[in-house]
């Protein structure tokens, strides 16, 4: 999403995007961290000429004026493998090297530089290297980038001080940049994983030819992406990182369409670390086989009508819905700057959830209960170790998730500076997890549901089984808002009628009045993993929490589609009546 506001996103919902899902999965996967206190032999190639290269700028440009008073550099190299199937055929067998750079220089003062305000997603450049250890290549590449980037941070200081002069004071008039203690960290050197080429070739033409078994299923993709990044980062500040990140997918998609336009898509994610912690052939195909019976069922679902209700929420929605409502207003940035709405700015030592209720982001936390997370890392984008942090303790908000962009009260980094290549880091959720005091047993928890609505005396509630993402809008100019997508929706009647699969809403409401309507928690904590899209680019996000009930939440309708399903039946199911579903004609006159 655009400045100030954020996106959690687990599937693309269209057809046209499950080719853009493919390309997404070469060329910016979200990646498992590594920890390890050891370090290497030898410095690598790449962090020798970029520590040589930073060296030789911060001598020649300490002659300059303005001098930058600081200068990083990160270059990611990228070693990638997919293989992608769809309906039991090859799509793409495609390897991949890649390196680039992002280079920030910061000109003036940490109380105040080129970085300030509207300025700060601007203050890095990113450029290609060589993937060869090449030093003259590299020191290039890095020679001509850092001057580029150095001549575009002295002209927006100058706008920057000149702005300061008259425009009226801010609310919150923190410095730019956090002083740091200097990391040092070289983790084990990772290679790309081992794996047998054919044998993947031939599991993914069978895995993906599940949903070639269901005529409704019209787009379907099975791929397999295995990756191993290792990030390099040096500043003038003495910072040296190098930090290695594997991570092994198989990402499952389908979509069909319903007879009034409607776009429908399921997907299911498999993350690991290494090839032995992936889910084994069975438990992928059973799952698969899973979404295309869901998406059958979804087609001819009946749409269920705005409302406001008692709801339950799976752990997996649940979590979702914490990451947008509350996590993504808990990110340091969104403290100050006068365009944001700093819902929980002015609440430190206040109660903001029901007191049963707390919240941690913890990066350095590798899994929960047997699943892995994809929000994991061992050092930010920033250089600064990842930490555990108490977001929320017993209903009390205690701080918020912190980069080196101070804020009033908060003058230090929490290891939350994350962005992808190409963008200034700023405070960002790593792993999201929800805990809870008030449980009631996980099978109670629909009877628990009956009773509310009953209580309420409403004709149905409704249970949200799984979703598809969400995003919430944190800026005054637009409603403080935030949207959950589900994608399996039940109504669950207190009269003994058996639950009934539903379609088009959307979860939505306002922060400070939803977290007052919850009510309990299940007990077993579930996870989403998924990818989260705000205005330091896409990162790789868990969020984690028990299932929940509140008193009420509303739903809208979903935006309505138009293209209707296909005239034509699929290949091999030429049985279909045609003509029943050819689009009508005018009579001729």
């Amino acid at each position: 999403m655009t400045n100030g506001s954020g996106k959690l996103n687990l599937i693309m919902s269209s057809p046209k995007y499950l080719f853009v899902w493919l390309f997404l999965a070469i060329f910016s996967i979200p990646a498992f961290s590594q920890q390890s206190s050891s370090s290497q032999a030898g410095d690598p190639v790449l962090i020798k000429i970029l520590q040589q290269e930073l060296d030789r700028a911060m001598t020649s440009l300490a002659k300059a004026d303005p001098a930058p008073y600081f200068i990083s550099y990160a270059a990611g190299d990228d070693v990638s493998a997919v293989i992608a199937g769809s309906n039991g055929a090859l799509l793409a067998n495609i390897n991949r090297h890649e390196r680039s750079v992002d280079i920030s220089v910061r000109v003036g003062s940490r109380d105040l530089d080129n970085t300030h305000g509207e300025n700060h997603m601007s203050s890095v450049i990113t450029a290609p290297l060589p993937v060869e250890d090449k030093p003259d290549a590299i020191a290039r590449v890095l020679w001509i980038n850092t001057d580029k980037m150095y001549k575009h941070a002295a002209q927006t200081y100058l706008e920057v001080k000149t702005n300061t002069k008259v425009r009226a004071d801010e609310s919150d008039n923190s410095a730019d940049f956090t002083t740091e203690k200097a990391q040092s960290y070289f983790g084990p050197a990772v290679v790309q994983p081992k794996f047998d080429q054919k044998d993947w070739e031939e599991r993914v033409r069978r895995l993906s030819a599940i949903f070639a078994k269901y005529p409704d299923i019209e787009n379907s993709t099975v791929m397999l992406v295995v990756q191993t990044g290792t990030r390099y980062f040096v500043s003038s500040e003495g910072v040296r990182i190098v930090d290695s990140r594997p991570l092994i997918r198989v990402l499952a998609m389908g979509n069909t369409r319903a007879s009034d336009g409607m776009d429908l898509a399921r997907s299911e994610t498999f993350d690991a670390s290494t090839f032995d912690k992936l889910a084994p052939e069975q438990e992928m195909a059973t799952k698969i086989e899973k979404i295309a019976q869901d998406l059958q069922k979804l087609k001819k679902a009946p749409v269920v009508e705005p409302s406001d209700g008692p709801a339950m929420l799976s752990g997996r929605a649940a979590a979702v819905f914490f990451h947008e409502v509350v996590g993504h207003r808990l990110e340091g940035q969104r403290q100050r700057g006068d365009d944001e709405g700093q819902t929980f700015t002015k609440m430190i030592g206040q109660r903001v959830l029901p007191p049963f209720l707390s919240v941690e982001d913890d990066p350095t936390l590798p899994a929960i209960s047997g699943v892995e997370l994809s929000g994991t890392y061992s050092y930010d984008e920033e250089g600064e170790k990842g930490q555990r942090v108490e977001l929320i303790q017993n209903g009390v908000l205690k701080q918020f998730l912190m980069s080196r962009m101070p804020v009033k009260g908060f003058e230090h980094s929490n290891g939350h500076g994350r962005a992808q290549d190409g963008a200034m880091p700023v405070g960002r959720q790593g792993n999201l997890i929800v805990r809870s005091n008030k449980t009631t047993p996980d099978a109670q928890m629909r009877q628990a549901l009956i009773n509310e609505i009953k209580k309420q005396k409403k004709p149905f509630g409704l249970y949200f089984e799984d979703i598809a993402g969400g995003f919430t809008l944190t800026t005054r100019n637009m409603p403080q808002a935030f949207q959950v997508m589900p994608l399996m929706v039940w109504k669950v009647y207190p009269d003994g009628r058996p639950d009934e699969l539903v379609r088009g809403v959307n979860i939505i409401g306002t922060p400070q009045t939803v977290l007052t309507r919850i009510m309990l928690t299940g007990q077993k904590i579930d996870v989403f993993n998924g990818e989260c899209g705000a205005e330091s680019g896409s990162v790789p996000v868990s969020a984690a929490a028990p299932a929940m009930i509140f008193s009420e939440l509303e739903v809208q309708k979903v935006a309505q589609g138009h293209e209707r399903p296909p005239v034509l039946p699929p290949p091999g199911h030429d049985t279909t009546d045609v003509a029943s579903k050819t689009i009508p004609q005018k009579e001729a006159r």
